[in-house]
Parts: structure tokens; C-alpha cells; sequence
């Protein structure tokens, strides 16, 4: 039995971790941090956690710059990380010679440029040398490399919907020379746990808004693993959980170049056939359909009049685009099974 920690459980990321921990049959919870919340029942926070987690506690987050603040984690096997870009930085290094496998929600290890930190997340990293260290956490890319990994740059939820939407044409040479534009719409647990003036509710009801124009964090995380440059603009939508990503590629390309929908339907089938948690289907995906699994519903089609390709995509937000994705890797850094823990069906009706 694999023995498991989160620092940062009280946010909606650790809570879905919980969740699906819950469900595992080879990892037990022993160590949950939460500042805030240090010394709360999580099922006090959480009542959902009472059948699993129902005398589970809180425990304080130290400081990392303590010699003694990893002490509560030495020797687990697997400690995850939920917590803001510049803390998790420092967790990072001091836990990860003392713990099996440290796998980070967070975006400090996911770019290769430490000099995208300062443009995109206004902090400067210190740590440069192990961003080349940590392994990208997208089983779908880097599953070589994350089995014994000892960190795991877990990918945004927005990345994710859109490198595997994308990255397949990209490879194929079918993405044309223009940026190539992702326009994705996320429910408002992307914002986390804390009210702000645009996730409460009276914000959000009845309300569909873009922001992060031609600037979002996540733009240099897509172009580094799609391959391509990226005009990506993200939506809030007024829903709870879930992403649907519509994603855009001009290429020039058309039938008397052996591209149609058909064409490219079987290059996404063959691309993703032996992944269990992709599934290319031939409607439009729908949020709905993955809710609270950790699947992603992938959908294709060719205008022949404009030589456009259009990639729709469909997510859980804190499932596959967070905590299932992180648990995913895990799995795999830990020698045990992908697929443990993670349900393959979303929640519907």
C-alpha cells in the first residue's frame, strides 16, 4: 500500500484528489496540510468526504525554509502539491529528496524557460536547473519518462484540453503555418476556492465572459507542448466544473491533399487508440459527458471551403485537467497501475 500526502488539501484540487484517493486501491491518505483550515475535520469542509474521510484532520502547512517542515511527509511515497506557483517552487525541492515522488498541481515546474516565470507569472524562478528535471505530467506525451519519476509538473486544465486536441495535427504537419487559436470555456472551480468579484455567484449565473486576452499564463505552457504558436482565449461559463475547448488550424490543406473529416477522424482514432482515458467520438463532445471522470471526449472536422480544421475537445476542469491527471502520473512514477483510482464514465444525467 502506497502511503500519500497533500499539502494544500482544503482547495477544490485537493478535495477532488481526496475523492478520488478514496477509490484507490493501492494508495492510503495518511498526511493532508491546509493552512486555513489546519485543525478542521475535512468533513467538516467537504461533507462529502464523511463516508471515507470522516475523522480526517487538517494539519498545519510550515515553511519549507524549516529544516524540520518536511517532517510530517518524510518517507511517504508520493506527496502532492496544491498550492500557489511560488510556495510550490520551494516544496518542490526540499520534499523531493525526502519523499518517493512529489507531484505539483501548481505551474511552477511545468515550463523549460525560467524566463517565462517573470514574463507570465511575475516571480523569478529559483530554481532553474530542476525545471529540466521535472517530468511533464500528460501520460499522453511523456509516459515513458513518468514512470520513476521523482517530480511531476502536473499541466494546466486549459493545456491539457488543447494539446490533445491540437498536438496531433501538429505532428502530422496539418497545422499550416498561422497560429494556431484555441477558444476554451472553463467552469468557474478554475478560479478556486476563494470568492473574488468574478466567481460568486450573481457573477457568474447567466453569464458567459472571456478574459486573459492575448496574455493567459497558459499560453506558453500550450505552445511548449503543442509545438506551434497559440492565440488561446479562455471563457468563464457559468457551470460548475468542466472545459470544451474549440481549437482552430488554417492550413491550406484540403481533399485533393488526402485531408477531409474522414482523414482526419482515423488520424486522431490511431493516435489515441490504445489511451484509456481519450476517447475520439464522432459528435460534438459535451461537458456533461465527462463530469467527474477523468476521460476526454475529442471531435474533429474539415471545412473544405476555408481549409480550416476544427479540434473540439471536453474535460472535467478538476478531474483529468487537475487531480485525476496528477493521479494518473502518479500512478504511473509509483510502478502501479494508470488507471487505478480514476473513473472512466462521467456523471450524467
Amino acid at each position: 500500500m502506497k502511503r500519500i500526502g497533500i499539502i494544500g488539501a482544503s482547495g477544490f484540487t485537493g478535495a477532488e484528489l481526496l475523492r478520488l484517493l478514496a477509490q484507490h486501491p493501492e494508495c492510503e491518505v495518511g498526511v493532508v496540510a491546509a493552512g486555513s483550515q489546519a485543525g478542521r475535520r475535512v468533513s467538516d469542509l467537504y461533507p462529502s468526504q464523511h463516508g471515507v474521510f470522516g475523522d480526517l484532520v487538517f494539519s498545519e502547512v510550515g515553511d519549507p525554509a524549516d529544516p524540520f517542515a518536511t517532517a510530517p511527509f518524510d518517507g511517504l511515497d508520493a506527496v502532492f502539491l496544491a498550492l500557489p506557483h511560488s510556495v510550490s517552487a520551494d516544496w518542490v525541492e526540499v520534499l523531493r529528496h525526502s519523499v518517493g515522488v512529489v507531484i505539483d498541481l501548481s505551474a511552477a515546474y511545468r515550463l523549460r524557460d525560467a524566463a517565462l516565470y517573470t514574463q507570465f507569472y511575475d516571480f523569478e524562478h529559483p530554481y532553474p536547473a530542476l525545471l529540466h528535471d521535472a517530468v511533464y505530467g500528460l501520460p499522453e506525451k511523456y509516459r515513458a519518462e513518468l514512470k520513476n519519476a521523482a517530480v511531476v509538473a502536473t499541466p494546466g486544465c486549459y493545456v491539457t484540453a488543447a494539446t490533445l486536441a491540437l498536438e496531433p495535427l501538429v505532428a502530422a504537419g496539418l497545422a499550416g503555418s498561422g497560429p494556431l487559436i484555441v477558444d476554451a470555456a472553463s467552469g468557474v472551480t478554475g478560479a478556486g476556492r476563494e470568492p473574488t468579484a468574478t466567481n460568486l455567484f450573481t457573477a457568474v449565473d447567466s453569464n458567459l465572459c472571456a478574459y486573459g486576452l492575448m496574455h493567459h499564463r497558459h499560453t506558453p505552457e500550450m505552445e511548449q507542448e503543442i509545438g506551434a504558436a497559440v492565440l488561446f482565449t479562455p471563457h468563464l461559463a457559468p457551470m460548475s466544473r468542466g472545459i470544451l475547448a474549440t481549437c482552430y488550424a488554417t492550413s491550406g490543406l484540403g481533399a485533393s491533399d488526402g485531408v477531409t473529416t474522414e482523414s482526419l477522424m482515423e488520424l486522431f482514432i490511431e493516435r489515441y487508440r490504445d489511451e484509456p482515458f481519450v476517447h475520439v467520438v464522432v459528435d460534438p463532445p459535451q461537458t456533461k459527458a465527462t463530469l467527474g471522470s477523468n476521460s476526454v471526449q475529442i471531435s474533429v472536422r474539415h471545412d473544405q471551403r476555408t481549409s480550416t480544421t476544427i479540434v473540439m475537445s471536453a474535460l472535467d476542469n478538476l478531474t483529468k485537467g487537475a487531480s485525476g491527471g496528477a493521479l494518473q502520473s502518479a500512478n504511473l512514477a509509483l510502478g502501479l497501475q494508470e488507471t487505478l483510482g480514476l473513473p472512466a464514465v462521467g456523471v450524467q444525467p
